[in-house]
């Protein structure tokens, strides 16, 4: 393949290796390099039975695609590397004549895709669809309870002037008041599709406030340990949106180890730079990843694919209103949120797009 080519291979998500006839390695792209942990100057020249362990199978797809001379995906494979976990993959290959068509120099390419990425594209579909009919039903939700509200503030305020007894005036004012609060509280939480007001802020300023008024709520019942990447960009968007946001999910990993049958525990935020993601169906050179990870009993496997669902919550007396507007908000940003659980063991992710104008780039 040309240079111009293998150029072009380095802006894809899908992670991919160029070999010879020999099948030692000529290329591999940024993606490649992330997937496998090996840098390009350490893997240029090996063999692919040198460089991956039990690796029958994929000569096996080789084997075929070069007999038949087209692609072949072989959508079950694992792979092992020294010292690296053994990765779960679906891998395409494809033959490549370079220039000069001499069929014994054919190169190969060969395209591997994560299998628990694939799964993940496919929930952020789905989830993206989710959030969308979540803010049609919260707005709806909003109607339906400001309508009441106004009737009873209504009422509230013709009795207040039939009263003659000026110390009954008092339980009037109450019910006025209580409905004006109701009524801040619908436009405060139940209609979350204010636009975002963007403007360039760093991400560990809004993890700090988040962890500073969790503290403040919860004190010494919860650890919280903070894993910071310090060379993170800037990142374009609404800080209190993201503060809301990254606070319901912190409150919850809080409210879920403070109400485990042992006391105390620990919630570790994180951040990292995540290259080539795609978001919201479009792609981005760069994301930032924020991690809310607890060690609390984790979420109940029979709520977990309705854990974003508006009125569905784990814990007795909650709103289930806290994970759907967190999406709603990170959705705005044109971001994902997913989340991984088991017991001892649940991480939250947040991915954010960063707009490379705002760190000075074209």
């Amino acid at each position: 393949m040309t240079p111009a080519a293998l150029s072009g291979l380095d802006l894809l998500a899908t992670a991919v290796v160029l070999v010879d006839a020999g099948l030692a390695v000529r290329y591999v792209n940024p993606a490649a390099e992330n997937l496998f942990e090996a840098s390009i100057k350490n893997v240029m020249g090996e063999s692919l039975d040198k460089l991956f362990s039990d690796s029958a199978v994929l000569m096996a797809a080789i084997q075929y695609a070069r007999a038949n001379n087209c692609s072949y995906t072989e959508h079950d494979l694992e792979l092992g590397m020294s010292r690296h976990a053994r990765l779960h993959l679906s891998c395409t290959v494809t033959p490549v004549e370079i220039s000069g068509g001499d069929p014994k120099a054919e190169e190969l390419l060969l395209e591997f895709r994560h299998i628990q990425q694939q799964l993940r594209i496919a929930r952020e579909e789905r989830m993206l669809d989710q959030s969308q009919a979540n803010r049609t039903l919260i707005r709806n939700l909003a109607h339906e309870i400001r309508n009441p509200l106004g009737g009873i503030r209504g009422a509230a305020q013709l009795l207040d002037r039939e009263l003659e007894r000026p110390n009954l005036h008092e339980y009037t004012q109450v019910i006025m008041k209580e409905a004006d609060r109701l009524q801040s509280l619908m436009d405060r939480l139940l209609t979350p599709h204010r636009l975002p007001q963007p403007a360039p802020l760093n991400l560990h300023e809004v993890l700090e406030r988040v962890r500073s008024l969790i503290l403040a709520e919860y004190g010494s019942d919860v650890v919280i340990r903070c894993d910071y990447d310090v060379s993170l960009p800037l990142l374009k968007g609404d800080k209190e949106q993201l503060i809301q946001a990254t606070l319901n999910v912190v409150r919850n990993a809080a409210q879920a180890i403070a109400g485990g049958e042992r006391r105390g525990g620990a919630i570790t935020l994180r951040t990292r730079v995540v290259r080539q993601v795609t978001l919201a169906r479009r792609r981005y050179r760069h994301a930032l990843a924020m991690e809310i990870a607890d060690d609390g009993p984790g979420i109940p496997e029979a709520l977990q694919e309705r854990i974003f669902h508006p009125l569905v919550s784990g814990r007795e007396g909650g709103s289930g209103l806290g994970l759907t507007l967190a999406q709603n908000f990170i959705t705005q940003h044109r971001g994902m949120i997913y989340f991984e659980s088991m017991p001892g063991n649940t991480v939250f992710t947040i991915l954010l797009p960063v707009e490379e104008d705002v760190n000075g780039k074209s």
